[in-house]
């Protein structure tokens, strides 16, 4: 089997911040494989990813290389998730069947995605807000001490949005006890990864009237032990667990568990959301709007209006 990586660049329709940082353009690896199978991934530097480890990666595998093999040869994270998504998507065109048809699920239906708005000061982001009101969720970058003015100046902007709020890890246990109440009172439905992952122990010992969704604590079904009493609900990134197979038993597994399911994405375009649609069937939220902040996509790119985000033409993925 012929794999090929390369690193493309995809401009964003305008400056996109987290508690992190910020970013003008989205880097992806894409990786091919026999010249047909596409899957693409976003290295992270938080998990301690670059564009050349996760290329070094890639090509450090043999070329006798199967769905099953895969799983030991890489840890979870972006290489294996590229390669993972890449042969899946070699098996369909292969079999001349879509994935889901390979995976034995129904034809996936639309999903309403979240549409994130970026860190910035509140008058921008309520702006932002203003002019997205009436997208049927909104997803609220945050994670600083100085959140409430901004979380006050989203609500202005869109008085009746359903809003949900990602702090990245930004908060401290005292920020959190502090804003939660406002949280509640605002209307926000969900929130996601407040504290830092390692860091999360309050949460164990804290009433949650809001539900919490565990991000950066979840990657694979290797952590959910750990998310136990801390967590109500989990995001599922293929980036993060390793690819679609992983992906689909780490949601088989926390289903299990008692959780609700969250599918989210890195910032890539729609090659990358492709496969997880799949997974965002029946979830409790789906975040997959990397494509809608890109100036810029993949030929054949997702289609997203009123009824949310569709699966990918065949031209596209699987």
């Amino acid at each position: 089997m012929q794999i090929d990586v390369t690193h493309d660049v995809f401009r964003l329709a305008q400056v996109f911040t987290i508690a992190r940082g910020s970013r003008s353009q989205a880097d992806v690896l894409t990786v091919t494989l026999d010249g047909v199978g596409r899957g693409e991934c976003v290295p992270y530097a938080r998990y301690g990813e670059t564009l050349e480890s996760v290329t070094a990666q890639i090509k450090s595998l043999p070329e006798t290389l199967t769905q099953k093999s895969l799983q030991t040869l890489l840890p979870a994270g972006a290489a294996r998730n590229a390669v993972d998504c890449a042969l899946w998507d070699l098996a369909a065109k292969q079999a001349g069947r879509r994935v889901w048809d390979l995976l034995g699920l129904p034809a996936p239906r639309p999903e309403i995605t979240a549409f994130t708005l970026s860190l910035d000061t509140p008058d921008t982001m309520q702006a932002q807000a203003a002019l997205n009101a009436k997208r049927p969720l909104l997803k609220i970058k945050l994670g600083t001490p100085d959140d409430m003015a901004r979380l006050e100046a989203v609500r202005r902007g869109a008085p009746d949005a359903p809003i949900i709020v990602d702090a990245n890890e930004g908060w401290t246990a005292d920020i959190y006890a502090d804003l939660a109440p406002h949280l509640i009172r605002l209307g926000v439905r969900m929130v996601e990864q407040p504290l830092p992952a390692g860091d999360d122990g309050m949460l164990a010992e804290i009433a949650r009237p809001l539900p919490v969704c565990a991000d950066e604590s979840c990657h694979d079904r290797a952590s959910l032990p750990g998310l136990k009493g801390k967590y109500d609900m989990v995001n599922i990134k293929l980036d993060k667990a390793g690819g679609l197979t992983e992906a689909l038993a780490l949601k088989s597994e926390a289903i299990a568990q008692g959780y609700d399911i969250m599918v989210g994405c890195m910032l890539g375009s729609s090659l990358a959301m492709a496969p997880a649609t799949i997974l965002a069937q029946g979830v409790a939220f789906t975040d997959l709007d990397g494509p809608l902040l890109l100036a810029e996509d993949r030929d054949a790119p997702l289609l997203f209006d009123e009824h949310g985000v569709h699966p990918p033409a065949a031209a596209l993925w699987g």
